[in-house]
């Protein structure tokens, strides 16, 4: 063996497995991923330690009648917010896997004719990765449109 093969050897690094994602880093690859938050046109507005901020931009395919927003798209907005919260503080298991296993929902006014934000935040971890969140929701000319709890198992 020539000293040159030795050496070269010794300078590469040796093969180490690729680091986790951090959970904030899981949730915003999902987000920009998921064929269902595209065709609703939700974005990621803000994200920091269990919080986070989602928009869902007004469409012609969000009413149910009229210019009212449907209420399904404004549930999945608030259990889209609600996942993205609980994985922004989460560390990363090795197989992630998780699952809305609670959606309670109360809406307080209707969305007429434009988009909706949805404010979600971590009021509680608990234990086997259960994750209590809130969720309010606002349209956008301030009025308030619907409060959620949502339980998510990370």
């Amino acid at each position: 063996m020539r000293v040159s093969t030795i050496v070269a050897d010794a300078e590469q690094p040796p093969d180490e497995p690729e680091p986790q994602p951090d959970g904030a880093t899981l949730a915003r690859g999902w987000l920009e991923n998921s064929p269902f938050v595209a065709k609703l046109g939700i974005q990621l507005e803000e994200m920091e330690p269990d919080r986070a901020r989602l928009a869902m931009p007004f469409s012609d395919s969000l009413p149910t009648m009229g210019e009212v927003v449907h209420g399904g798209a404004i549930s999945s907005l608030i259990d889209t917010a609600a996942a993205a919260s609980a994985w922004s503080g989460a560390v990363v298991p090795e197989r992630p896997r998780a699952s809305t296993i609670g959606l309670t929902v109360d809406f307080l006014s209707p969305a007429r004719g434009q988009g909706v934000v949805a404010e979600a935040r971590v009021v509680r971890r608990g234990g086997r990765g259960l994750c209590f969140c809130e969720v309010r929701v606002s349209a956008d000319d301030g009025d308030q449109i619907a409060l959620a709890l949502v339980t998510y198992q990370l």
